[in-house]
């Protein structure tokens, strides 16, 4: 059975830092590339964050470039999102992804999310 599950999230104070960390368990980690995304009140699922099976390359959403980390550590199976300087509008329900290409399928495995709030 494949679980996914985040951990990390709550109420932080604008300006202030967190680490989200989503930890896997059924699945070949190491062979996936793993995303967060995140869904605010109101609005659709974005994507923030993706880091590689290979390589552990990662991209970011434009709005977080240089405010958000993404890591791994295939030992652990678990993925991590360093939240820096957060913002108001970093609000939002933050969700993992497990994602494996496999003969021209995708196959997409998602954790129950983790809610962020930010305060003044």
């Amino acid at each position: 059975q494949v679980q996914l599950v985040e951990s990390g999230g709550g109420l932080v104070q604008a300006g202030g830092s967190l680490r989200l960390s989503c930890a896997a368990s059924g699945i070949t980690f190491s062979i996936f590339a793993m995303s967060w995304y995140r869904q605010a009140p109101g609005k659709e699922r974005e994507l923030v964050a993706t880091i590689t099976s290979i390589g552990g390359i990662t991209n970011y959403a434009d709005s977080v470039k240089g405010l958000f980390t993404m890591s791994r550590d295939n030992v652990k199976k678990t993925v991590y999102l360093q939240i820096n300087n957060v913002k108001f509008e970093d609000t939002a329900v933050y969700y993992c992804n497990a994602r494996l290409g496999v003969f021209a399928r995708l196959l997409d495995f998602w954790g129950q999310g983790t809610q962020v709030t930010v305060s003044s």
